[in-house]
């Protein structure tokens, strides 16, 4: 389990440091301002006005190279199996690279706003929102019963990996506003 973990831990500051090396540069703050300030970085007062949807191409471009990079470490992990599961629900791919290339096209915020890539992309922010609440439950459960009294990493540990591989801390409280252009 220490191998995984440390593993695990330096794909996650890996893809994190280059996630912020993203909203550092000029361009990349479309990403926070387009999530909202539950992600922790300080968007500036900058306004999704303040970009287009190019702005959001070249960014969700650099991070698809991240996810791919993240994604691809992890096929190098065999995972415990008590924790499989949570592997391989971290390490999937979520739809940022159809988002990506939609955001290329895209004529202004509205016309994304309503594409079929950003309903894929919400819809999966929401389905993470309900992924991050079942775990969080079964977790609390599985500490209240004592289950893990015995294992010096669970449960506190555990539950920091799956904030961390799922993101549950950084999840928008209502994925259907991301990127959603204010209304005139």
């Amino acid at each position: 389990m220490e191998e995984y973990v440390e593993s695990v831990d330096a794909i996650f500051e890996r893809a994190i440091g280059q996630y912020e090396d993203i909203i550092e540069s000029p361009g990349g703050l479309v990403l926070v301002v387009g999530q909202g300030d539950h992600l922790g970085f300080d968007d500036q007062g900058l306004q999704l006005t303040d970009f287009t949807p190019q702005d959001l191409h070249v960014a969700l471009s650099r991070v698809v190279e991240i996810q791919d990079e993240a994604v691809a470490a992890a096929a190098a992990i065999d995972p415990p199996e008590q924790i499989e599961d949570i592997h391989t629900l971290y390490f999937r791919e979520l739809p940022l690279r159809e988002l990506a290339a939609r955001a290329a096209t895209a004529a202004s915020w509205e016309e994304l706003s309503e594409s079929a890539e950003m309903a894929a992309y919400r819809d999966a922010l929401e389905a993470d929102n309900q992924v991050c609440a079942e775990f969080q439950a079964t977790l609390d459960a599985t500490a209240d019963r004592g289950a893990f009294v015995d294992v010096p990493w669970m449960p506190s540990e555990l539950s920091e990996i799956v904030d961390y591989a799922l993101g549950c801390g950084g999840q928008p409280s209502n994925p259907q506003d991301a990127y959603r252009p204010p209304a005139p």
